[in-house]
């Protein structure tokens, strides 16, 4: 059910990704995960590259971190366990990518039984949700269709009711999340998917920066200003239609998950788009330029809270999760897990606060009033 707006507070609980806790190159996930506790934080978003790290820690080949092992499962209850004794629980694992829309049966077959091998460990972490980003490939083995998309997910789905069924354990739920860079990158065509896999297992991931980053935000403009347009008014009013249009078409209940982060403001004069073709415009914007919400004093400027105003007006129920990229992860320091959380449970807290303050912009007439 849509929530009745204005809201008297903000029922979502809080969480973050691994990774927004410190680059796993440098930091262990124990003392990120002790320093999200500390900070508040109620769930947590795994990072593959984390969990990998995570076994090569205790004597296990990363390489190998979704071979359902007896050794790699133990050590994934006991992750499971150490999270639950910090008060906290693993939402998902994340991320799966280049799964939907292969052409060849055989590397199709190969690509879907990649998502089935994560079930098991699923169970180890007590957690229910598994989520791919839409497909970034480009070449001529792939395809965007929607019936075959759209397919795919539903396979997927079934797949993962029937190995609940056959466990008797809770259901597995899909997720799907359109990156920024993808031939799918806005949330309606990852929406159309979703819709058209007609699964209750299968459902949508929006990423507020994702979002942001296709339907806001420009950082090569040469005016320097970030947008797509040249003023913020029409550019808020163009993201304000579209975020309008998820909360009239999107149930609350098939969003699984909801991922939000600003980003910095970049000089287009110094910051310039990748020469490699190979390498999405956005991309590097992306991995080292994210920001919590609510950061204006580090270049933060996009309205993250307009999007997570209109993911919670559909009734969306499930934790508002930090998912940040950033060059300061990516350093040594005892202290940068402990930083990160605390400015990113302040980000969330902003962003609590900033919420209910939105008006209803997807009602008619919900405009008037300062966005």
């Amino acid at each position: 059910m849509p929530m009745p707006w204005p809201p008297a507070s903000i029922p979502n609980e809080f969480g973050i990704f691994t990774l927004s806790l410190g680059n796993a190159t440098h930091h262990n996930l124990q003392p990120r995960l002790e320093a999200a506790a500390k900070a508040g934080y109620q769930w947590i978003d795994l990072f593959d590259e984390c969990w990998a790290a995570y076994l090569e820690e205790h004597g296990l080949p990363g390489t190998q971190l979704w071979e359902p092992t007896p050794d790699n499962l133990r050590v994934a209850r006991e992750l499971g366990g150490l999270i639950k004794s910090l008060g906290m629980r693993i939402a998902c694992t994340q991320p799966l990518r280049a799964i939907e829309g292969i052409k060849d049966p055989v590397e199709r077959r190969a690509s879907l039984d990649l998502v089935a091998k994560r079930f098991p460990f699923m169970r180890a972490f007590d957690t229910d949700l598994v989520f791919l980003c839409a497909n970034i490939r480009t070449d001529s083995g792939v395809t965007s269709d929607l019936r075959t998309v759209a397919r795919d997910l539903a396979e997927l789905g079934d797949m993962a009711k029937a190995y609940a069924d056959a466990d008797g354990g809770p259901p597995l739920r899909i997720g799907y999340e359109g990156l920024s860079w993808a031939t799918r990158n806005t949330w309606s065509s990852t929406w159309e998917v979703v819709r058209m896999a007609n699964r209750a297992n299968v459902g949508l991931v929006v990423d507020a920066f994702n979002v942001l980053a296709v339907e806001f935000a420009d950082p090569y403009h040469p005016a320097g200003h970030g947008r797509i347009y040249a003023t913020a008014e029409e550019s808020t009013d163009v993201l304000c239609s579209s975020l309008a249009a998820l909360v009239a078409t999107v149930p609350g209940e098939k969003i699984f998950f909801f991922q939000v982060g600003d980003a910095e403001r970049v000089n287009p004069d110094t910051f310039k788009p990748p020469t490699d073709p190979a390498v999405p415009p956005l991309l590097p914007w992306s991995r080292g330029h994210r920001l919590f919400p609510f950061e204006e004093e580090r270049g933060g400027y996009m309205p993250v809270h307009l999007v997570a105003a209109a993911v919670l007006a559909t009734g969306y129920k499930g934790p508002v999760s930090l998912e940040v990229f950033n060059n300061s992860l990516n350093v040594p320091g005892a202290d940068v897990a402990e930083v990160h959380a605390r400015r990113g449970m302040t980000g969330l807290r902003k962003l609590a606060e900033a919420i209910p303050r939105v008006p209803a912009f997807w009602q008619r007439g919900g405009r008037q009033g300062r966005l």
